[in-house]
């Protein structure tokens, strides 16, 4: 696999900023983000609406 080093990252930041432009970036962003959590948190067996249903069922 090859190694990413700061020119090759620079280059595809560059490339998203004019694909997407300069408003939509931070969206698309924090989609990643949440996808990305949401996918380590499934992996790890955390959920956080397991809570909120458990909470719900003792109510």
């Amino acid at each position: 696999m090859p190694n990413i080093g700061p020119m090759e990252l620079v280059i595809v930041l560059a490339i998203a900023l004019i694909v997407l432009g300069p408003k939509k970036l931070p969206e698309v962003g924090r989609s990643v983000g949440k996808g990305m959590r949401e996918f380590k948190d499934s992996l790890s067996g955390d959920s956080r609406d397991d809570d909120d249903e458990r909470a719900l069922k003792a109510d």
